[in-house]
């Protein structure tokens, strides 16, 4: 996962570099999720039917194949369309990983952990995410040069396939499978239209981070807005995480949630105004601390939708029903990176970031209003629709 953080570094300065458009770095996000959109129905299928730690193995094989791809492209100043190829291949191995290493969290600990498991989940993935970008941008500014960001993730991808190999996992429930292939790669879908408060969670996510994208924006805030290089990129884009990382922890050891959907709204809320004030910043210091507060935000959303997802589906359905969450979450991030792109290339970073913010408040309303359940959720672990 910190090789995956130091990447998105160096392709992100290596692109923008090379192009010094903003339309170039939104289709980084869009070379990535593209297979996740045409791969998360039979990625689900496959993660119920097949062994999961096998699956997320091979997954893993092919993030360093195409991490060992993009060193040599850097080295040889390979082309835009190759880099992109290589972003296909990585988007593709994550329509697998993602939903795989979520199932795998059931099969390793016991139910009555889940709360805390994925607390402590999302703040080990969020201390990847900020060391990588601060080594990533480290190096990059030190060497000048990203080949060798891109080594150390094939190595990392590496070194967690040997340690899968040993992780003992218990057996996963078969799933019956009876009806025709076609309608069971669809019901993930169909779970998720039955339980509201889940699809209300997701549709959350999705569209606040879809429309509050402000981290992909940040190699022009970074050499444009606040003028602090590569090192101070790698610093912007750990700050978010760092903060995800301090919320972490505090949840890890607080009772859990008694009021889970107004925390849920309210937290979202906070990201949307806090993605505001960032996009009017033109000093380093407070763009640290606003990115920080606005990881802390997104970490706690981060926590209620993915306890909600593992506590409230079956074993059997976890690999289809996760399939769908990454799928929102990765068109959240993705496709949210391509819009603020596409925005930030017509009308300039400031009024992407800043429109995006208000965009995030305003869907914090309509999912209020159009699933009111979501308002009235108090623990997680509620297994009647309320």
């Amino acid at each position: 996962m910190m090789g995956q953080q130091m990447i998105s570094v160096a392709i992100g300065w290596e692109l923008y570099n090379q192009t010094s458009s903003a339309l170039v770095l939104g289709g980084v996000g869009l070379a990535q999720i593209l297979p996740i959109i045409l791969l998360f129905l039979p990625a689900g299928y496959i993660i119920d039917r097949y062994n999961r730690k096998y699956i997320m193995i091979a997954a893993q094989i092919m993030l360093v194949l195409a991490s060992l791809a993009l060193a040599a492209l850097s080295y040889g100043h390979g082309s835009l369309f190759l880099i992109y190829a290589c972003l296909v291949a990585i988007g593709s191995a994550q329509a697998f990983s993602s939903p795989t290493s979520s199932t795998l969290v059931a099969q390793v600990i016991p139910d009555l952990a889940y709360e805390n498991a994925m607390t402590w989940r999302s703040s080990v993935g969020q201390l990847s995410a900020v060391l990588g970008p601060a080594i990533g941008g480290f190096l990059i500014g030190i060497l000048h040069d990203a080949t060798f960001v891109f080594v150390i993730n094939a190595v990392v991808a590496t070194l967690f396939v040997i340690l899968l190999f040993f992780m003992r996992v218990r057996p996963q429930k078969a799933p019956a499978f009876q009806q025709r292939t076609l309608s069971s790669l669809v019901d993930g879908l169909r779970f998720l239209g039955k339980t509201q408060v889940m699809l209300a969670a997701i549709t959350l996510d999705l569209f606040a981070v879809l429309l509050g994208g402000a981290t992909t924006l940040l190699p022009i805030f970074a050499r444009d807005i606040l003028h602090v290089g590569p090192i101070g990129l790698g610093w912007l884009q750990a700050a978010s995480s760092l903060g995800a990382v301090c919320m972490a922890y505090y949840l890890a050891h607080r009772p859990p949630f008694a009021r889970a959907g107004r925390t849920l709204l309210l937290a979202v809320v906070c990201f949307g105004l806090i993605t505001v004030l960032f996009g009017l910043s033109h000093w380093f210091w407070l763009s640290l601390l606003l990115l920080f507060l606005l990881g802390a935000c997104d970490n706690i959303s981060v926590v209620i939708r993915s306890t909600l997802v593992l506590i409230r589906t079956p074993d059997e359905m976890r690999g289809r029903v996760s399939s769908v969450n990454s799928l929102f979450i990765g068109t959240s991030n993705q496709l949210g990176g391509f819009e603020s792109g596409l925005t930030a290339q017509l009308f300039g970073p400031v009024i992407a970031v800043v429109a995006g913010g208000i965009g995030t408040i305003l869907v914090v309303i309509l999912v209020a209003r159009i699933w009111p359940d979501i308002r009235r959720l108090t623990t997680l672990r509620e297994h009647s629709e309320i």
